[in-house]
């Protein structure tokens, strides 16, 4: 099986051996796990003799409370990755209309069903926004349009006017759009953003959010996703198994959806580390993507979580810490097979041996990596 998702640590592990790794194949949040949810899990761990509420009854409360959308619209799943894999599986779209680069399991799950991809090309010259040209490309024959925002990796917003348009579009071709938020949260002015306000006047629209990302608990993994269809959200739920997210899981999420306002990261911690990054790369010379900097404090609303900036800085950074190391002969290639899983420090520089692990590129555009 080949895996295509980043954060396979125990692989690298086992094709690199104890080196030091520094992964940047996975967009956890650097501010950690939150305390509220380390307590919650302990205190499930007393229940799992128990089978989990196959239909998440409490957290799908919660979360109705938090989002302010009837309970009969949100379906939970083992992660947003669960649920995405089940949205394909249910609606089987015939032709499917994915950005590039993006998260490489869009592509994955639609190509299990057997859909017909067609690729939006996000560009450099327009920072990798996406455009209004991507509504010519939305034809009668389209089935399901997936957006991610931000966009993974690259961390962009589109305007909010220009998605509202998008969608639109899409109801205008019976398509369904799917909007992937998973990273909404990190951004300072997220409520302006979401689409979660238009689900009642949209039924073509899906909404995807996850816990994984914003609170660092991808080992527990636990997913949600929002539609005013019916029809669409039961079989969604009949795709997938009845017990798709553990008990331990669920506990994690009713204690995060029920004191967000307590446990969330706060959006000055963000900026403080992405400053912080701003300030070690500039000591070798690299240069940052200017429309994602705004003043010296955040980014123009686009996503500003550090590790974003980590995958926009790493070809360049690269090249960079050649030189600062002291040429290329003193950064050698890890390789497994033909592909290039990292690079280590050689024996010609006298720092301790360190890996860069820059796992899993993007199949669509080399420059990016993929989560």
């Amino acid at each position: 099986m080949e895996l295509i998702h980043g954060g396979d640590w125990a692989g690298q592990k086992e094709r690199l051996g104890n080196r030091s790794i520094r992964d940047f194949s996975a967009n956890v949040s650097p501010l950690g796990v939150p305390d509220g949810v380390r307590e919650a899990i302990c205190r499930a761990a007393g229940k799992i003799d128990r089978y989990p509420d196959p239909l998440c009854r409490k957290l799908i409360q919660k979360l109705s409370e938090e989002l302010s959308c009837p309970e009969e619209w949100i379906v939970c799943g083992n992660g947003a990755a669960d649920l995405i894999y089940r949205l394909f599986q249910a609606e089987k779209p015939k032709k499917v209309l994915l950005t590039a680069p993006a998260f490489a399991e869009y592509e994955q799950a639609a190509g299990l069903v057997g859909s017909r991809i067609y690729f939006y090309e996000l560009k450099e010259e327009d920072q990798f926004q996406i455009q209004e040209d991507i509504l010519g490309q939305i034809t009668p024959d389209t089935d399901l349009v997936f957006l991610c925002e931000p966009n993974n990796p690259t961390g962009q917003c589109t305007k909010h006017s220009l998605l509202t348009a998008i969608l639109e579009r899409c109801r205008e071709c019976s398509a369904l759009l799917v909007l992937d938020e998973c990273f909404l949260e990190f951004l300072p002015d997220r409520k302006e953003r979401t689409l979660l306000p238009y689900l009642g006047q949209y039924p073509n629209l899906v909404i995807l959010r996850a816990f994984t990302k914003l609170y660092a608990m991808a080992g527990v993994r636990l997913g949600y996703c929002v539609c005013s269809d019916a029809k669409r959200k039961e079989q969604l739920m009949e795709s997938g198994q009845p017990w798709g997210v553990s008990l331990l899981a669920q506990e994690a999420g009713e204690t995060l959806a029920g004191s967000r306002g307590k446990l969330k990261p706060n959006h000055i911690q963000s900026a403080a580390l992405f400053q912080h990054l701003l300030h070690h790369a500039a000591e070798v010379d690299v240069e940052v993507q200017q429309p994602l900097i705004h003043r010296d404090v955040c980014i123009s609303g686009d996503a500003h979580d550090v590790l974003f900036q980590h995958l926009l800085l790493a070809e360049q950074l690269l090249s960079k810490v050649q030189q600062h190391i002291g040429g290329e002969e003193n950064l050698a290639p890890l390789v497994d097979g033909e592909d290039v899983v990292g690079w280590q420090l050689g024996e010609g520089h006298k720092a301790q041996p360190d890996v860069v692990g820059f796992v899993g590129q993007n199949r669509n555009d080399k420059r990016f990596l993929v989560f």
